[in-house]
């Protein structure tokens, strides 16, 4: 068994020894370029605006703002509550005529020239849409050339005249 792997190897070892090969360059005209095109979408993005008109709410207080009418209530209640409370009681009706001053303050300045306009007011819309657009774009080129009878094709950014061809020759 070792003596036919042996030969085998020695065989394979030495074909190789009488085996030879070259390379050269040779040039072969190009017989056709075509050229090549892919089709692209773009999408390009534009504006489309209008007007509309939507319900709109104003409330106004002809008199006094409700916080203004409860302070000047409530410092008007506490002079007349110091003034009616005597002794001990003083403060008490103090604070109490404050109190009330306040709550009778704030609601008097709630009813004194309220009213509520109702109208419409032109609001600009806008949105973003998209035109699709189909463009041809030019790749490059197919060159074909034959060789031996064979057909060759490269592909170039530009139409070629020749192709460049490396031929290795095994003997």
């Amino acid at each position: 068994m070792k003596k036919i792997f042996l030969s085998v190897i020695l065989l394979l070892l030495g074909s190789n020894i009488f085996a030879a090969s070259f390379s050269y360059v040779e040039y072969v005209e190009v017989i056709r370029s075509e050229p090549i095109y892919r089709t692209i979408t773009k999408r390009i993005p534009y504006q489309e605006c209008w007007y509309e008109e939507v319900p709109v709410e104003h409330s106004y207080n002809g008199g006094i703002d409700d916080n203004v009418g409860a302070l000047i209530g409530g410092v008007a209640g506490g002079i007349i509550g110091h003034q009616i409370g005597e002794g001990g009681g003083k403060t008490a009706a103090t604070v109490g005529g404050a109190i009330i001053g306040t709550l009778v303050g704030k609601n008097l300045s709630k009813k004194s020239d309220a009213y509520i306009e109702r109208g419409y007011k032109k609001v600009k819309r806008c949105r973003t849409r998209y035109e699709e657009r189909q463009e041809r774009i030019q790749r490059g080129y197919r060159n074909y050339a034959f060789y031996n009878g064979k057909k060759i094709v490269k592909f170039s950014k530009r139409p070629l005249k020749r192709l460049k061809i490396n031929v290795t020759v095994s003997y």
